[in-house]
């Protein structure tokens, strides 16, 4: 299916959807924050979000090769629409003990949903791309994935707001409400084949063959581990005693998603400019080891006496740029190591990892912050990345983009 038309489609309900995920993220986080709830406890609302990532991501991808994309487009939307009205029957007078339950199973909900989501659009841009035009499959995954970070760093600072000023029950049914509309506005002739496989899928074929593609997904593992150890609980937390308010704290996180969501976007030219016109399996290690120089620099940085508000914003800074590069070749390699017949089932593998990756980063987050403080969680970091690196060792020369003239032909 190579039509432009329904990839767009696709693409704007996956923006739809960025947006509430990155405003519930923020909302859940500040409002029990604000209830006095510990940082660990924090850390375990979001870890049924994160495990059910992983059954997703790894059913999905077969789901979606019987009966095709628009099926887990659609129930994604919808498993979200439901999570967020359920969130927002909460009551404050139940026990804290029922409440975490509570918020964890519809976090599991939401989870599935974003994961069926991610899996759908990501399938798809294999499917509209031209056979043989790799630069163009490189730059339409960076646009993408870009553009997605973006909008999920203005959901942070939507849920931020939203908690200001409509309170914890008011932003969850004002996203749902918006969520809604974007399913009905989806709902239109998207090809029913879209992502469904031309042969019988087996069960089986849910654990990849591939050895470039596990190679390849044990790395993103560490690499997204590598950020949400610090992101999810000791980032929000550390920012909040400094002083810094909710609003102040969604806004900075925001900015950050969307200026590195920027970058991704524009990856493939900034490696053109840098002189790396190749990007195969060296450049993902190459890249990996780059960006371990950041959150061992940030606590070179801490321990050194300087300010922590300053130290963060130019460390996060050089760290979100590194970051950018590396998720974007990553996201462009699962697509290039795989055919149009199987994208939907490696797709899901290797976010399944992804996936993985930020469940142990979440839990891992939480934990740390607690016991070792917010270097703890940058020590952290570094070493996922280091692990990240070295995996990417055993990744293959193989399906290499030169970037380009050919990149200049592309646009």
């Amino acid at each position: 299916m190579k039509g432009i038309r329904s990839y767009a489609l696709v693409t704007g309900a996956y923006w739809g959807f960025t947006l509430t995920d990155g405003a519930l993220r923020m909302l859940v986080v500040l409002h029990f924050y604000k209830l006095g709830y510990g940082d660990i406890t924090i850390a375990f609302l979001f870890l049924f979000y994160e495990f059910f990532g992983i059954v997703t991501n790894l059913l999905g991808g077969w789901i979606a090769s019987r009966s095709g994309l628009k099926t887990t487009l659609y129930g994604g939307l919808a498993l979200q629409i439901f999570a967020l009205l359920m969130l927002g029957l909460l009551q404050p007078s139940w026990a804290r003990i029922l409440s975490v339950a509570y918020v964890m199973a519809a976090q599991a909900l939401s989870g599935i949903a974003k994961d069926l989501t991610k899996m759908s659009a990501k399938s798809a841009i294999k499917l509209v791309v031209p056979d043989d035009t790799e630069n163009t499959l490189f730059k339409w995954v960076s646009r993408l994935t870009g553009s997605k970070n973006a909008l999920k760093g203005a959901g942070f600072f939507v849920g931020s707001v939203l908690l200001s000023t409509l309170g914890f029950i008011g932003a969850l049914i004002a996203m749902a409400a918006g969520l809604s509309l974007v399913l009905l506005g989806t709902v239109v002739a998207l090809p029913p084949e879209i992502g469904r496989s031309k042969k019988k899928v087996k069960f089986t074929a849910l654990f990849s063959k591939s050895a470039a593609i596990n190679w390849l997904s044990a790395a993103r593992l560490f690499l997204f581990g590598a950020r949400d150890v610090w992101f999810v609980v000791g980032l929000p937390v550390f920012l909040s005693e400094l002083g810094w308010t909710f609003a102040g704290v969604g806004a900075f996180i925001a900015l950050w998603f969307i200026g590195y969501g920027i970058i991704q976007a524009f990856v493939p030219d900034i490696l053109r400019s840098v002189g790396r016109e190749k990007v195969d399996g060296p450049a993902a290690q190459h890249w990996a080891f780059i960006l371990l120089i950041v959150p061992v620099g940030l606590v070179i940085a801490l321990r050194a006496g300087l300010n922590p508000s300053v130290a963060l914003m130019v460390g996060l800074a050089a760290f979100g740029a590194l970051f950018a590069i590396n998720s974007a070749i990553h996201s462009y390699l699962v697509l290039a190591y795989t055919d149009e017949d199987s994208v939907a089932i490696n797709v899901g593998f290797y976010y399944m990892a992804n996936a993985g990756g930020r469940l142990l980063g979440t839990l891992l987050s939480g934990l740390i912050f607690q016991w070792a403080g917010f270097q703890g969680c940058l020590w952290g970091s570094a070493a996922m990345v280091f692990l990240a690196a070295v995996l990417s060792i055993k990744l293959p020369r193989g399906n290499p983009v030169q970037l380009g003239v050919a990149v200049e032909a592309a646009e």
